[in-house]
């Protein structure tokens, strides 16, 4: 698993840095101290969380001063919703066919369920 998007699912699976990155969304850049502030663990942990999100493109640190805020990768996100969209959009043209398919046999016995005698 090499390629990025299998990187940034595979960093995605843990709901401590899906919920890292959906506090970045919400909130903005913040300290990994910022971050850590809600979870009963070491700054240590929430840093080595950090790192897998960094190194699947997701976010990425830059320095302010003493500061090193933590930023949230957008481009990553939007392949990421690319990729499900494809296959979300596959899905549903095969629900409609089926959809087509069942309505077109629901007129081809004349409008009446299964089992069922028409008077």
């Amino acid at each position: 698993m090499t390629d990025q998007l299998s990187r940034a699912f595979q960093a995605l699976a843990d709901p401590t840095r899906r919920d890292l990155v959906a506090r970045l969304a919400a909130d903005g850049d913040a300290t990994v101290g910022d971050l850590a502030a809600p979870y009963d663990v070491s700054l240590q942990a929430v840093s080595k969380h950090l790192k897998v999100l960094e190194e699947a493109g997701l976010v990425s640190r830059s320095r302010d001063a003493q500061r090193r805020p933590v930023h949230l990768e957008a481009e990553v996100l939007e392949l990421m919703t690319g990729w499900i969209e494809r296959y979300r959009r596959r899905a549903e043209e095969r629900f409609a066919r089926l959809d087509a398919v069942l309505a077109d046999m629901d007129e081809g016995a004349g409008g009446t369920a299964a089992g069922e005698e028409a008077s």
